[in-house]
């Protein structure tokens, strides 16, 4: 870049600068247009740009009455997002569930045994009332109060509530009303959702002392299940990485590293036995790269099958809730419990879920990302052992080609730059801790500078991929892929495909993972293959040595 150039691209920054954070004075003149064109890779004549003028005016006028209106971050735009090309329709398959045979399981001696348990070994417990809901509950507080010292997990113990809840179960149970398989299961919640009586501070520090007065629609689901709550745990400021208002998460395999993010204390809680389970949020890998990290089994659902309202918005379309677990049979039965239509949510879609045990997948298409796993890689030597896995187990694997990912990464810069429009216009998010390149306030302020015209674009280019994603599962059921090496993680975020991440090894003492991806409402068929591959391999067995002792 030659002198002439930079001035003029610091110039335009300037301009572009003054649009989006202050009342300009003056009036808009040629130059200023010119070089903000040229920052955008445009170029106008001069007749072009005076007509232009007037128009441009008009629209600095609009956006700064704009942004004086005050809008919560609960109210959603009115655009739309769906994950299916089927056109918009009601679904009526009310399928019953089909769980597996549960053994009777006998309480273990040590109560330490108790905390590494499933849920429908922890349920025999409750059913069989070898184990009360409240005595249950409180083994599950002390211990992730003792596990938050080392791990930064927890931002909030819910323990008022938590042993209200756990001694109406226990009446119930006494009465002979049983809710079901979560029944008296302790769960902790990702701080982005609204949880009546408690703060949901988002993680940062703008909002460390908010109160939301509701329930977030997965909390009450949870709630109606029988579930209890014991915490909401930590997040990486505004959902992006491990490190909040407090410190950094820890990663109970190596409490000097962080658990990764953004659903940070979702994963490390539930790998060091924190709780049975725990509610995370994925919007471009946050339930999957903290199970990964962490040695935690993940559900990432398809988008719109879990109710959003009560959670933070950080991408209207984009952003999906999910269980962190044990196993994927863990995931798939809380899954059941919180998905399903909500009138509170526009974005969720009438498609409930029901775990179906009875699924066969003899005859299951499964596919690999071939070009993926051919690379060189850190997760190489692991991934690979589970396609062999795989083919011992009889099946056929079919390489597939992943279609290209385009250069999306303009619509979640532009609708987070919107959700928290306040931050950047009212200079708040010198606040957060994060003040690097790859945090928030970088990210909300650069994204001033995106068109609409590239974002709407940028829409137009993401029906073409939910297209040629379509078109590859005409070939496959599910496809196997690297969870970081692969563009796999960014596409099916932004197309809405769902994914489980399972552990499949170790490297260097840190867990690794491997993924794997369905069709759009093909949770079922991604479920099921993963229990199969946890039942022949070792891994959701193995917990971090200082968590056991």
């Amino acid at each position: 870049m030659n002198r002439s150039q930079f001035v003029a691209l610091v110039l335009s920054l300037s301009i572009l600068m003054a649009f989006s954070f202050r009342m300009i004075e003056k009036n808009i003149d040629p130059t200023m247009v010119r070089v903000a064109g040229e920052l955008l890779g445009l170029n106008f004549t001069e007749s072009e740009i005076d007509s232009m003028i007037p128009d441009l005016e008009d629209h600095r006028k609009s956006a700064l009455a704009l942004r004086e209106i005050e809008v919560d971050n609960s109210l959603y735009p009115g655009l739309f997002f769906r994950p299916d090309l089927e056109g918009f329709h009601v679904y009526h398959d009310r399928k019953k569930s089909k769980y597996p045979v549960f053994s009777e399981v006998t309480r273990p001696a040590k109560d330490m045994d108790l905390f590494f348990m499933t849920i429908p070994e922890l349920s025999s417990l409750i059913r069989s009332k070898q184990i009360s809901c409240v005595e249950l509950t409180e083994l599950f507080l002390d211990r992730l109060n003792m596990l938050d010292k080392d791990l930064h997990c927890v931002i909030s113990l819910t323990e008022s509530r938590a042993m209200e809840k756990a001694r109406i179960l226990d009446q119930e149970l006494a009465n002979g009303k049983y809710r079901g398989i979560l029944h008296g299961i302790p769960y902790a919640a990702k701080d982005l959702l609204a949880t009546k009586g408690y703060r949901t501070t988002w993680g940062a520090t703008p909002f460390k002392d908010q109160m939301l007065d509701n329930d977030a629609t997965v909390i009450e689901r949870l709630d109606d299940a029988g579930a209890i709550l014991i915490a909401k745990l930590t997040l990486g400021a505004l959902a992006w990485g491990d490190v909040w208002y407090g410190g950094t998460t820890r990663n109970p395999w190596d409490t000097l590293s962080g658990s990764s993010g953004s659903s940070a204390g979702s994963a490390s809680a539930v790998a060091a036995g924190g709780v049975p389970f725990a509610i995370g949020s994925e919007t471009l890998g946050s339930i999957v790269s903290p199970s990964t990290v962490c040695g935690a089994t993940g559900l990432r659902p398809t988008f719109g099958r879990v109710s959003r309202e009560g959670a933070m918005a950080l991408s209207w379309t984009m952003d999906k809730l999910g269980p962190i677990a044990r196993s994927a049979l863990d995931c798939s039965l809380v899954l059941e419990a919180i998905a399903g239509p909500d009138s509170k949510d526009p974005y969720c879609l009438d498609r409930p879920y029901r775990h179906d045990d009875d699924i066969e997948t003899g005859n299951l298409r499964i596919g690999y990302s071939k070009a993926d796993f051919e690379r060189n890689y850190r997760f190489k030597d692991q991934d690979s052992a589970i396609l062999d896995v795989l083919r011992d187990m009889g099946y056929e694997l079919i390489p597939v080609e992943l279609p290209a990912l385009p250069p999306l990464d303009v619509i979640l810069a532009a609708e987070a730059a919107t959700a928290f429009d306040q931050l950047t216009t009212e200079n708040i998010d010198d606040q957060l801790v994060r003040q690097v390149r790859n945090a928030w306030p970088n990210y909300f302020r650069s994204a001033r500078f995106i068109p609409a015209v590239e974002y709407i674009k940028a829409n137009r280019v993401r029906t073409q991929l939910m297209e040629d994603m379509d078109h590859l599962f005409e070939k496959v059921d599910v496809i196997i892929h690297p969870s970081w090496a692969s563009p796999a993680l960014r596409i099916t975020n932004h197309t809405g495909h769902p994914c489980v991440v399972i552990p499949n090894g170790f490297i260097d003492g840190k867990p690794t993972s491997i993924s794997i991806m369905g069709k759009i409402f093909g949770e079922a068929q991604i479920v099921k293959l993963a229990q199969e591959l946890q039942e022949k391999t070792p891994w959701k067995n193995q917990h971090p040595e200082w968590t056991i002792n």
